[in-house]
């Protein structure tokens, strides 16, 4: 006979997994990406009102949620009007303008879609909340702050282009999942063929650059062997990607932040010995990484740069880039100041990506920042972000060739 303390143990971890519930629907965070603290659902009048709050997840920051509100049992019907109502926005990183939220939702068999304007809230204390309502005719729906990007979106790039990139395992990130990284060509020992390394999602919740990775990708299979010799990490915080963290300065170090000699995490000490490979397998000329900045920025796409002291030229070199990219992106996505500074004040005042390329690697480092919804007055989509990539993809294919980066004449 099993203990009353297995049998309860057993109950709880065969329970099905529900971060709130009513008699009738449930909010769950077991799915890809899921994300949510703080949820209580409660029924006012013919509406089921569902109250979160993003969860940090053990981290300093918070952004990202993403969960699903479903009937507490098959075959129950469809929700009805549903509020979902984001408490605490302001303690999000860069929370602090909700009226330009726009999260995304998916009915169950349905794809993924772009949410209204809130209503704002405001409180007798002076905080604020942010609330949709929908009228759901289906028996689930999915909620998530964007669109999200995984290991499905990956697989679907790979297809899409017809096995134009290679897909590798490098290593395996700090909770021993594999660390993927695409290439165009393996190059060759001493080759000369203009070199770029791509990386997003080191902070594992930033999908909008992943988007924008992923339209670069495309464009550059497109291009065929007139694309430079690429290699991208379009996953690099998998672990974050796959347990729904925000991932922006989490612990026990923020992967963008881990770039040191030593290396602070796992995942950078796997991303540093592949790029010093690629370095000898081509001409090594820049690294680009994808990023989105803070929840309500709007103002457009905008690139940081590492300011170098000890090599100014270097520095200079990854000012030209960054200007290239912003003037093939145009007035349509490129904020009003696109190339900036990226020496900001950080929790860790460690080498970033940018500052390992132009320090240890002697290129180009540059850090590209996409916004989650809207840049300016436009509502951004898959689409959009997949332009803009294709926009930076010809910008740097055609920088690249630029008299400026050919290789100088050897003595």
């Amino acid at each position: 006979m099993r203990s009353p303390l297995l049998l309860a143990l057993a109950a709880i971890l065969t329970a099905t997994p529900a971060l709130a519930a009513s008699p009738s629907i449930i909010v769950r965070t077991d799915i890809p990406f899921g994300n949510a603290a703080n949820v209580r659902v409660q029924k006012d009048g013919a509406v089921t009102e569902v109250r979160f709050t993003p969860d940090p997840h053990g981290g300093p920051e918070c952004l990202w949620f993403c969960f699903r509100v479903c009937r507490a049992h098959s075959g129950g019907g469809a929700l009805g009007r549903l509020r979902l109502v984001l408490e605490c926005p302001e303690t999000m990183l860069g929370g602090g303008k909700p009226a330009d939220f726009r999260p995304v939702f998916r009915l169950a068999g349905s794809d993924w879609e772009r949410i209204g304007a809130p209503e704002l809230i405001d409180l007798p204390d002076g905080r604020r909340q942010a609330a949709w309502t929908l009228s759901v005719a289906k028996s689930s729906l999915d909620f998530a702050f964007s669109f999200p990007y995984g290991r499905d979106e990956l697989d679907w790039l790979v297809k899409d282009t017809s096995g134009y990139w290679r897909v590798d395992t490098i290593g395996v990130s700090q909770g021993g999942r594999p660390l993927l990284r695409l290439s165009n060509d393996y190059g060759k020992l001493k080759g000369d063929r203009p070199g770029l390394y791509l990386m997003s999602r080191q902070h594992s919740a930033e999908v909008s650059g992943g988007w924008v990775l992923d339209g670069v990708l495309r464009r550059f299979a497109e291009m065929g062997d007139a694309a430079p010799l690429v290699w991208a990490v379009p996953l690099g915080n998998i672990d974050g990607v796959e347990q729904g963290d925000y991932g922006k300065d989490n612990f026990p170090y923020d992967v963008n932040r881990a770039w040191g000699n030593p290396p602070m995490r796992h995942e950078t000490l796997v991303f540093q010995q592949d790029m010093r490979r690629w370095s000898k397998r081509c001409r090594p000329l820049a690294g680009f990484d994808f990023h989105a900045p803070g929840a309500s920025e709007s103002e457009g796409i905008y690139a940081f740069v590492h300011a170098s002291e000890k090599l100014p030229d270097v520095a200079k070199q990854a000012v030209e880039w960054a200007d290239a990219v912003g003037k093939a992106l145009g007035p349509e996505f490129a904020a009003a100041k696109f190339t900036r500074s990226g020496d900001y004040n950080s929790r860790w005042n460690t080498p970033r990506f940018g500052g390992f390329c132009q320090e240890e690697m002697k290129m180009s480092g540059v850090a590209i920042e996409t916004p989650y919804a809207i840049i300016q007055k436009a509502v951004m989509t898959r689409e959009k972000y997949q332009e803009a990539g294709r926009r930076i993809a010809n910008a740097l294919a055609a920088h690249a060739k630029s008299p400026l980066n050919k290789e100088p004449e050897k003595k």
